[in-house]
């Protein structure tokens, strides 16, 4: 048994997933204090949140050159411990310009853990032979789940935010210390460019990755608009599409690798983008909130594990370094999440969310469409 096929060592990528997912939930419910603290308009609110995603995107666009250099492991434990340190700075922040570079460097912090993070999974599927990469994506989304959880139910008690973004931060920083003598130590010195742009097959991989990270950025920020803006719910319960959604997604991320070991990377990305699209079409077409609860499930259910097979595919091409591929991948990803519902809404303003959210579906098509080159490609 190599190192990278130890139980150890997939211990220890789950927990880097699980702690990435905690530790960005846990800033959510700290937003609303974040506005109250600093006296800002949505305006201004809107900007401070963008500096996490830049932070994000700058960050991963240098961890696939450091990887490819120096390995994952010191990159993981540095985006963990750089997440941990600058969570209670986000809760006492007291000026736009303070948490606007707390939010910047948080986010780097977090980008470079995403990207090492699957990178170092791609090493652990390949050593085990055997899909993997579903059931550590699952732990990101479960560590999202506990991570609001735990910080909700805190400030809820009326524990101030500083008190309860230390005592996550300490959990994160114990996760990473069991992390730390488990993770593979393997220095990877592989050519190629110097910065993560995809290229050859990799840049079909980042289209479709950014087109399904986009979907899930659309249920998100959409979702509950939709539900209300067409009638099917209240304003209370316009949330309930997004949470049977993520429900399904991480269920099925837990299960995905038996289901991705049994049907095959082919299947899973044909089956499961046609089941997303129909999914989409019930929620568009759906006459009754059941229904279109029925269709956020089933959107859920289709792409659950298409985002872990595109991964693995970066990493068993050879048109760009594992590292390079995995980062560019990763970044277009981001991307999708952060542009694309700004794209919706642009184009619900020229025509209506109704007809932004079936370009958005047309879009899933192209995964279908591809499913067959994206599985069989050989290098």
């Amino acid at each position: 048994m190599t190192s990278a096929d130890r139980p150890a060592t997939r211990l220890a990528t789950r927990l880097a997933f699980l702690v990435a997912g905690f530790g960005v939930a846990c800033w959510a419910p700290l937003i609303p204090y974040a506005k109250a603290r600093l006296a800002v308009d949505d305006g201004v609110l809107g900007l401070l949140l963008l500096c996490l995603g830049i932070g994000s995107v700058v960050a991963m666009l240098m961890t696939g050159v450091i990887s490819a250099r120096y390995g994952s492991k010191p990159i993981i434990v540095a985006g963990a411990i750089g997440m941990a340190a600058f969570l209670p700075l986000l809760a006492v922040a007291s000026t736009p310009l303070s948490l606007g570079l707390a939010l910047f460097v948080f986010g780097g912090a977090l980008g470079s853990l995403d990207v090492a993070m699957n990178i170092h999974a791609v090493e652990v599927e390949k050593a085990a032979k055997k899909p993997l990469m579903s059931g550590f994506h699952g732990l990101y989304s479960v560590g999202g789940f506990v991570g609001s959880l735990f910080a909700t139910f805190l400030l809820s008690l009326g524990v101030a935010p500083l008190p309860a973004m230390l005592l996550a931060a300490l959990l994160m920083l114990v996760a990473t210390v069991v992390i730390i003598p488990r993770l593979l130590v393997a220095v990877r010195a592989e050519g190629g460019p110097l910065i993560a742009v995809p290229r050859g097959f990799v840049l079909l991989l980042a289209v479709l990755t950014a087109i399904v990270f986009l979907v899930e950025g659309a249920v998100l920020d959409w979702g509950a608009l939709y539900l209300t803006g067409a009638g099917l719910t209240a304003a209370a319960q316009g949330g309930l599409g997004y949470m049977l959604f993520s429900v399904a997604m991480t269920v099925m991320r837990l299960l995905g690798d038996a289901v991705v070991g049994r049907i095959g990377d082919r299947a899973t990305l044909f089956w499961g983008s046609l089941i997303g699209i129909a999914g989409f079409a019930v929620v568009l077409l759906a006459p009754v909130a059941v229904v279109a609860m029925a269709g956020f499930l089933l959107v859920g259910v289709g792409l659950a594990n298409v985002v872990p097979v595109l991964f693995r595919r970066a990493g068993s091409q050879t048109d760009m370094p594992v590292g390079l591929a995995v980062a560019a991948v990763t970044t277009a990803g981001y991307a999708g999440v952060l542009l694309g519902p700004a794209g919706i809404g642009f184009l619900a303003k020229l025509t209506s969310l109704p007809a932004a959210l079936w370009l958005l579906t047309a879009l899933l098509a192209l995964v279908t469409l591809t499913a067959g080159r994206v599985a069989v490609r050989r290098n």
